[in-house]
């Protein structure tokens, strides 16, 4: 009998062993793959498997996705190979420079790059991340998305793997991925076997550090003669820095007279120890007395609080900024990708880029045992996933580290509500030929 963990999410520790009542037997005939989690990961997932005529279907925890999170990313040319190169240019601006400040609005520096296209055949892109989440969830079939379904607990054999939700329903699957995020419930389900059976790396029963929080948004359409330069052409980038509180605060314009904003808040080291196990105490109240705290602000386009109040109460989020890399992304039939097995500070702009990359590496592997997925080659299909992918990784997440340093300590640059892509662009017409490929 396989393990199965059952657990609690207020208290996780509480947990005990159950057993799926259905058994699951693979065909070796065709691969199905169960991915637990629709963010960016489990959809860029999705769709690459949907162009590999691989079978697949996503659950998804939430019964309707908002689709504000924890995401700064530089999102590679796979956009142009599955043809949504010419959504994505729609819906983004270029960005070539940034600015910092102080919180008097006080210039401290100044960053450009007006050679990138030439130089790496890519614009740097900016686009809101919400945005870039409904393009992503408009390509996979409705059919293939089952929303508000709670993982309760998996079962995996060498014959198979099943969920349970807590609505009862199962699921079967020759590979279950989790894309579930920081707080995966499917790495907590494995790594609870995992620890059990003795095979946990000691490195993987850290929990993961909360150093900030982080209050995100996208306004609505804004009135270009209240808020001069939001119609240019290239994305204007603004972080201040405040000179006597631990407040961060950054600003990007977006299409359709729009504003990404962010504020973090760099928490004490008390704070930071309780907010492990008292997140409840970071509630919409706390989140409420940020906003308000922060309503006189200066940004390059006025007060931070005339931007928050031009934004509709359900797009804005808070975030706790977390950092850890796992050892462990596969055992047997489960494998992990993006915020489940490697937490990013968004700093240097590589969350959600890792996450994509993840999506790519693992289906590439999927395909090539695709004819014969037998139990040995899913095995090694993941394992091989994870070799790939790991020491790239450890790089990113040490850049991630030195670009928090740099940016003094607390400055999320590019903001959580942003995503800043690198779009292979060799010419106008080149991009509208790639979009019309989709």
């Amino acid at each position: 009998m396989s393990l199965v963990y059952e657990f609690d999410e207020e208290e996780p520790a509480r947990s005990y062993l159950a057993e799926l009542d259905s058994p699951y037997f693979t065909t070796n005939t065709k691969l199905h793959v169960l991915i637990s989690g629709a963010g960016i990961a489990g959809l860029m997932l999705a769709i690459l498997l949907e162009h590999l005529d691989i079978s697949y279907e996503i659950i998804e925890r939430c019964r309707e996705m908002k689709p504000l999170g924890k995401y700064s990313s530089a999102v590679l040319p796979v956009f142009d190979q599955l043809g949504l190169t010419k959504e994505i240019v729609a819906a983004s601006k270029p960005i070539r420079e940034f600015n910092f400040f102080r919180g008097s609005m006080k210039k401290l520096g100044h960053y450009s790059d007006y050679t990138a296209l030439e130089r790496d055949g890519y614009e740097r892109l900016v686009l809101s991340r919400p945005k870039l989440h409904e393009i992503l969830m408009s390509k996979v079939p409705p059919e293939k998305i089952h929303m508000g379904k709670k993982v309760k607990a998996l079962n995996q054999s060498e014959d198979g793997v099943g969920l349970r939700c807590t609505d009862k329903t199962e699921f079967y699957g020759d590979i279950l991925v989790g894309a579930d995020g920081a707080y995966s419930a499917i790495r907590q389900n494995l790594y609870f076997q995992l620890k059990q059976e003795g095979l946990l790396p000691e490195a993987d029963t850290r929990s993961m550090s909360k150093g900030f929080v982080c209050l995100v948004g996208v306004t609505s359409e804004l009135d270009p003669s209240f808020f001069q330069g939001i119609e240019g052409r290239y994305s204007s980038g603004s972080v201040m820095i405040s000179d006597n509180s631990p407040y961060t605060w950054s600003t990007f314009t977006v299409p359709d007279n729009k504003i990404c904003w962010n504020v973090i808040i760099q928490l004490s080291e008390k704070e930071s120890e309780e907010a492990q196990f008292r997140t409840s105490e970071w509630g919409p109240e706390t989140s409420d007395k940020i906003l308000r705290q922060v309503g006189d602000y200066k940004t390059p386009f006025g007060l931070l609080g005339d931007l928050i109040r031009a934004t509709p109460r359900e797009l804005i989020s808070q975030v706790f900024l977390e950092d850890i890399l796992y050892e462990t992304w596969a055992h047997e039939r489960v494998a992990l990708i993006g915020d489940a097995c490697h937490k990013l500070l968004p700093n240097a702009g590589q969350g959600a880029v890792n996450a994509i990359q993840d999506a790519v590496i693992l289906a590439n592997c999927l395909y090539e045992i695709k004819p014969n997925p037998t139990h040995d080659n899913l095995v090694r299909a993941l394992q091989t996933y994870r070799d790939e992918r790991y020491s790239h990784v450890k790089t990113q997440h040490s850049s991630s580290q030195l670009s928090a340093k740099i940016q003094l300590g607390h400055v999320q640059l590019g903001g959580e509500d942003v995503a800043v892509l690198y779009i292979e662009r060799a010419s106008e017409k080149d991009a509208d030929e790639a979009g019309d490929q989709g």
